[in-house]
């Protein structure tokens, strides 16, 4: 039929449009890919940080005071926390996404597994670090 007489409509000229958040259900390992980008973008600004940190130890008492402070403040505390956090997630799920280049973990409760693993890990590993560097500190909280 012709779109002259009226039977059909012409479609527009559009292309079909992608999946996107809206149309998948959320999975953990979506959850753990968006993370590993969210956390390389962490480690750069925490990184940048530490880099205060060295210039300021570099310069003497004067300059490192303050960033010590900060450093040692609770919000000082919670950054360095979610630093270590970001350091340790990013690092296994690297680890991981090397593993799975060899072509093997691919199967999707295979990667599951991995995801719920390196969540559980990392937050293990960054406790660990915090809770030991609060306690050489003498101040665990």
């Amino acid at each position: 039929m012709s779109a002259a007489s009226g039977s059909a409509t012409p479609r527009p000229n559009t292309p079909p449009l992608s999946p996107h958040l809206q149309i998948w259900g959320w999975t953990v390992t979506m959850a753990a890919s968006i993370t590993h980008r969210a956390t390389g973008i962490a480690l750069y600004a925490g990184t940048v940080l530490l880099a205060i940190w060295a210039v300021a130890l570099g310069l003497g008492d004067a300059a490192f005071g303050p960033v010590a402070a900060l450093f040692a403040s609770p919000l000082g505390v919670l950054v360095l926390g979610g630093y270590a956090w970001a350091l340790f997630f990013h690092l296994m799920n690297g680890v991981k996404h090397l593993y799975q280049d060899t072509g093997r973990g691919l199967r999707y409760e295979t990667a599951k597994g991995t995801a719920w693993f390196i969540y559980a890990a990392s937050l293990t590993l960054a406790a660990i670090t915090i809770f030991a560097g609060l306690s050489a500190r003498g101040g665990a909280a």
